[in-house]
This record gives structure tokens, C-alpha cells and sequence, in this order.
């Protein structure tokens, strides 16, 4: 951080409703390796590489948040180890987290560069990930990711553990196609000594299935759950939007993210920067600043892009607006999730 940024004591990011947004999310690409039914369609146009900002854009970007207040920051995607260079802005960040200027370095993952990534994630203080893995059966997997390879996850997660790193996954609860693994799932993490977070599907971007087909409200799998196990709730919150319980039976925690049965937005505190510079202020909303304009016509000038981001935090609003309640209806956002990061 340069000491014109910590002479100029930028103010801390405070939206319209009093809550200080202190959590950045980076979609540092929207390119994934794999194709998941929920997420993209099959042939998915991916933006233009010309398009995107540099690795040293993505990073002067994180340097002001960090500098205006912001504690947590996620890499997401796409998937974020296929970016050229994601390497160099992780060790600029690691240095970040090093310093104390940043308390937490994360990243969202769907592991299948783990097995490469893992050791040298550790060696720029990222602590923890969060790796999307929504079945173990292969045949599964491989439909719903349209083509992955589930023994290249699985090789992925036991490196980032022999690593040092603490892994939780992410499962997306899907209606028909993995609700039937979800008790084996959850069982099979603890057992590994890994939390897990079941995620309703959100209804982003245009894919080729329609997702009331796919959407398993959460209310209905924890009710479920609760037959089988002893659920007790947990008051521990992370930077993130699940609620958390205890499974007494395993030892372990399970997370329940809901934006469509139980919206998680009054205690919101997260943005998210997409790899043109798009910022936006919700996930489930239009509304969005652009902050590759102002960071480039200003390459020696952070006050011009900190009133840019000062701007749009302004505006940020109360909450979202998903909702699945009609079949074919059109999605809430048309941005893909990989535009935007989860």
C-alpha cells in the first residue's frame, strides 16, 4: 500500500442502511474448467481475455478496498487457478494478510487444480478454502459438471489438506439429481474433518435446464436431516451468508445458505468485483458500478477511483430479489454465476 493511500486516510465503506461493507469478493475470471447444469450453459461464451484487468489492475483494486476498511477478500470464478498469473496477485495479498492490513485471504474453488496449487496457496497465508463438490458418485458428477472428473477433485482436496489448509465444501442441493446423497455427504465430510455448506441453486444467468426443476428448498432438506440427526443451532457467523449448526451424531458443522426460502441480506456486508471491474453492490441485482474507467484514466490518481467506489457503495441496496416460483420464468439476474462469483 503506498503511503499516499495511508496518508489519505480513506473512509471506511459504509452502505445506505449503517452496515460497513468490509468483505470484497474477486471474480478474477469467468473461464471455468468445467460446465456445471446450474452455474452455464453447455457452450458458454466466455468474455474476451482483451477485456479483463490485468493482474496489477486486480490488485491496485484490492490495495484501495483494503485501504478504505475492508478486512476479508475471496477469490472466486469461474475457476480462479485457471487466471494466468492468479499466483502473483495471491502472493501480493498473502503480503497483505502478512502485514495485518488484511485479516483473511480466501478462495472458492472447484478443486481441480488443487493437486498443483495447494502448497504454494499455504505458502501465501491463505488458511482456508471452500471447494464446490455437489456429488462423489462419478457418473453424477459427471453429468452435473458435464464432463469433470470426480477422483481429480477428491485428489485435490486431500492435497490442500496435506497442505495445511482447512477445507469446507460447498454443495448445491439439487431437486432429483443429489438429494438423495446430501445425509451421505455430510457424514463423509465430518469424517474428513471438513465442514460443509448446502447452497439453494439461485436463479442466475440463462442455462439450458430450468431451475424449478432443479430448486430443493433448504427448509424442507433440514427438516429431513433432523429425523436423522440432532441439529443444534450455532451462533458463530462467518464473513459469509450461512446460518450454522452442529450435527451432534458427527461433531461437525453444517451450514445452510438460502437466498430464496430465508434471504440472508439484513446483515449483509459483501461486494463483489468482477474481472472487467464491474462492481456489484448485490448479487441479486442489476445495479453495478464500472471501475475499469476510472482506474484506467486515473493510473496516478486513487482519489478519482476511491470516489468512484465511495459512489457505488451509496447505492448499495437493502436486499435481493430471487425467486423461483414459475416455471420458464426468466432468470432474476442474466449475468452467469461465473461472471460474478458466488
Amino acid at each position: 500500500m503506498s503511503v499516499e493511500m495511508q496518508s489519505n486516510n480513506p473512509q471506511p465503506l459504509i452502505d445506505p442502511f449503517g452496515r460497513k461493507v468490509d468483505y470484497l469478493r474477486v471474480s478474477v475470471t469467468d473461464r471455468c474448467d468445467l460446465r456445471c447444469v446450474y452455474c452455464m450453459k453447455e457452450n458458454q461464451k466466455f468474455l474476451p481475455r482483451a477485456d479483463l484487468l490485468t493482474i496489477e489492475e486486480l490488485e491496485r483494486l484490492c490495495n484501495l478496498f483494503i485501504a478504505s476498511g475492508t478486512r476479508r477478500i475471496r477469490l472466486t470464478g469461474g475457476e480462479p487457478l485457471l487466471r494466468r498469473g492468479i499466483m502473483d496477485l495471491i502472493t501480493q495479498l498473502g503480503r497483505q494478510v502478512q502485514s495485518g492490513a488484511l485479516a483473511e485471504l480466501t478462495l472458492t474453488t472447484n478443486g481441480t487444480r488443487l493437486v498443483q496449487h495447494a502448497q504454494a496457496l499455504v505458502d501465501n497465508h491463505v488458511r482456508r478454502i471452500n471447494v464446490s463438490l455437489d456429488s462423489r458418485d462419478p457418473l453424477k458428477f459427471r453429468h452435473i459438471t458435464r464432463g469433470g472428473d470426480v477422483d481429480q477433485v477428491l485428489n485435490g482436496i486431500k492435497a490442500a489438506q496435506v497442505a495445511g489448509l482447512s477445507v469446507k465444501l460447498n454443495m448445491v442441493a439439487l431437486k432429483g439429481v443429489n438429494e438423495g446423497e446430501i445425509a451421505d455427504q455430510i457424514q463423509w465430510a465430518h469424517e474428513q474433518g471438513m465442514a460443509i455448506t448446502l447452497i439453494e441453486t439461485m436463479p442466475m444467468g440463462e442455462v439450458e435446464e430450468d431451475r424449478t426443476d432443479q430448486y430443493l428448498p433448504l427448509d424442507r432438506v433440514r427438516s429431513t436431516l433432523s429425523e436423522k440427526w440432532t441439529l443444534t443451532p450455532l451462533t458463530k457467523r462467518t464473513a459469509g451468508p450461512a446460518r450454522y449448526v452442529r450435527v451432534e451424531e458427527t461433531g461437525g458443522e453444517l451450514g445452510f445458505i438460502t437466498p430464496l426460502t430465508h434471504n440472508f441480506c439484513e446483515s449483509c456486508n459483501r461486494v463483489r468485483l468482477t474481472c472487467t471491474g464491474t462492481l456489484f453492490m448485490c448479487l441479486g441485482q442489476n445495479d453495478a458500478a464500472e471501475l475499469r474507467e476510472p482506474l484506467r484514466a486515473h493510473a496516478d490518481d486513487d482519489q478519482a477511483v476511491l470516489r468512484a467506489l465511495h459512489a457505488a457503495i451509496a447505492r448499495k441496496p437493502k436486499g435481493h430479489d430471487f425467486h423461483i416460483d414459475r416455471k420458464g420464468q426468466a432468470p432474476a439476474v442474466p449475468r452467469p454465476m461465473s461472471m460474478t462469483g458466488g
